[in-house]
């Protein structure tokens, strides 16, 4: 087969979706893998390393879409990528489409197979949303804290707080992989961590894995109890391929105290903040009712070696079964595989993605 592995134009995106070591490895198994020139430069991979590992280096965007068979990225695709993409062809990145009709519309007219990476699920898991997951649940408190500087518009409040000083209070939504990654480097930092969830099997989990972090059980009620004494709230709530819940109204926020930092981890998928809206690395923050809001929709990107990485060690083996078997087949020996696929034959696929822009399903 022919991968096809170009060069990622999302605003400040430095990862790539294929290690050099995978080329390697895919090449070995007969398969002609094309690298746009420049794609793996900002994660630390040089051209050099793909040549020597067996790629073709390709010098067009274009024509790395035009010639291969299954195009591997990392983010969807944006507008000026949509016409590239073609009925015979198999995408395989990270699509959110939930959050964006307009891009839906356009893999559907396309006619390609478009599977993602965070649909993939494998015994109630998502095993390849989890690595980015854990990146982004940990940089939350990095960036929640450097926000609460008070030249940066912060309350001024260190998380970990001094002897004689009470630590800053983190409230993270939800238990899942980012939330327990937010709640492990917070409390790592010495805060005062509370977690609400829904599932009590998982608050259980959490109690255990979290010895001084606090659980509670997530509804609105509590969520206002604890708001006017928050430091940093970090949204991590995740519904699988729909849009994330609005949990925090306007109103909600206007109960923080001024200078308190909102992260929204599922920026992505939407946001869980009635007053979310996707920001860059380049420009990350903007102030709602007096909260500093951090809403970047790549945060991975930013630690794009570490994140690179991560994503590959959780994607190649698929990739390779792709590469290896084709679709079809693939998909009726990996059933996890069929289960990332959200359009196929310019139809729907995914019912979460369908019910959140009311389109129809094909099954």
């Amino acid at each position: 087969m022919i991968i096809g592995v170009p060069k990622e134009i999302k605003e400040q995106e430095y990862r790539v979706a294929l290690l050099p070591s995978g080329v390697y490895q895919l090449a070995k198994r007969g398969h002609h893998v094309l690298v746009e020139r420049g794609a793996g430069v900002g994660a630390g991979f040089p051209d050099a390393e793909y040549e020597q590992a067996g790629a073709i280096l390709v010098d067009s965007h274009a024509a790395v879409f035009e010639k291969a068979e299954l195009i591997v990225k990392v983010k969807e695709p944006l507008p000026s990528e949509f016409a590239l993409l073609r009925q015979d062809q198999i995408l395989f990145t990270y699509l959110h489409l939930a959050a964006d009709r307009a891009l839906t519309e356009a893999l559907m007219k396309s006619g390609a197979t478009c599977i993602a990476y965070e649909t993939v699920e494998v015994n109630r898991r998502l095993p390849l949303l989890e690595p980015m997951s854990e990146i982004a649940g940990r940089m939350s408190i990095l960036v929640g804290g450097y926000f609460l500087q008070k030249h940066f518009g912060g309350s001024g409040t260190l998380l970990g707080g001094v002897p004689g000083v009470l630590p800053g209070k983190v409230v993270v939504l939800g238990g899942g992989t980012s939330g327990i990654n937010a709640a492990r480097m917070a409390q790592g930092i010495g805060a005062d961590v509370t977690i609400l969830e829904v599932d009590l099997e998982r608050m259980r989990f959490l109690d255990i894995t979290l010895h001084t972090a606090h659980t509670l059980y997530s509804n609105e009620s509590h969520l206002l109890e604890l708001l006017p004494d928050v430091d940093l709230l970090i949204g991590a709530v995740l519904l699988p391929g729909a849009r994330a819940p609005k949990l925090i109204t306007r109103e909600m926020l206007r109960r923080m105290r001024p200078g308190s930092v909102l992260v929204d981890i599922a920026i992505d998928q939407g946001g869980c903040a009635e007053t979310s809206r996707p920001t860059t690395h380049h420009d990350p923050v903007y102030v709602e009712e007096g909260v500093t809001h951090y809403c970047v929709a790549n945060m991975p990107g930013a630690y794009a070696r570490t994140a690179t990485q991560a994503l590959t060690n959780a994607t190649f083996r698929y990739i390779e079964i792709l590469a290896d078997l084709g679709l079809t087949e693939a998909s009726q020996k990996f059933p996890a595989l069929a289960s990332g696929i959200n359009v196929k034959n310019g139809k729907l696929t995914n019912q979460a993605v369908a019910g959140a822009h009311g389109l129809p399903l094909n099954e």
